[in-house]
């Protein structure tokens, strides 16, 4: 078993928590620049999302992590369900990182751990290690 240390929040690490919702054009997205070093989406359902959305949300997750949480409160972010525009499939696809069974406010809490812990630097961030501690959190075994 891999060593375990206690983690602690930095609070010079910003991560921006974001509930996707009915009519919404996705100004919010625009304000997650430099200052955030992660985001967490709160998507439809079970891990849905507009599809105009993909793009924008995708472009983010090649500069800083972005975790896809569901907003219903209770039931896991599915991976390989639907396949359509905006589906969890098409998000996972496009460098979203699944939450797996947290909620949006776990899924901030456990990564600003991560990046305060150095999963994040200068040259990007290791999306392995961010999705291998979800993936361990939803017993799936999947990194």
């Amino acid at each position: 078993p891999a060593a375990t240390h206690p983690l602690t929040l930095d609070p010079e690490v910003r991560v921006a928590l974001i509930t996707l919702s009915q009519g919404d054009r996705g100004e919010l997205l625009d304000a997650v620049d430099h200052r955030f070093q992660g985001l967490v989406v709160a998507a439809f359902g079970a891990g849905h999302a507009p599809a105009w959305l993909v793009e924008p949300l995708a472009a983010l997750a090649r500069r800083i992590p972005v975790v896809l949480a569901s907003r219903t409160g209770a039931g896991p972010t599915l991976t390989d369900t639907y396949r359509g525009p905006g589906s969890e499939y098409d998000l996972l696809r496009h460098g979203l990182v699944p939450a797996g069974p947290l909620d949006p406010a776990k899924a901030r809490i456990l990564l600003h751990a991560l990046l305060s812990d150095g999963a994040a630097g200068p040259e990007g961030y290791d999306r392995p290690r961010i999705t291998a501690a979800f993936a361990h959190l939803n017993g799936a075994g999947l990194a």
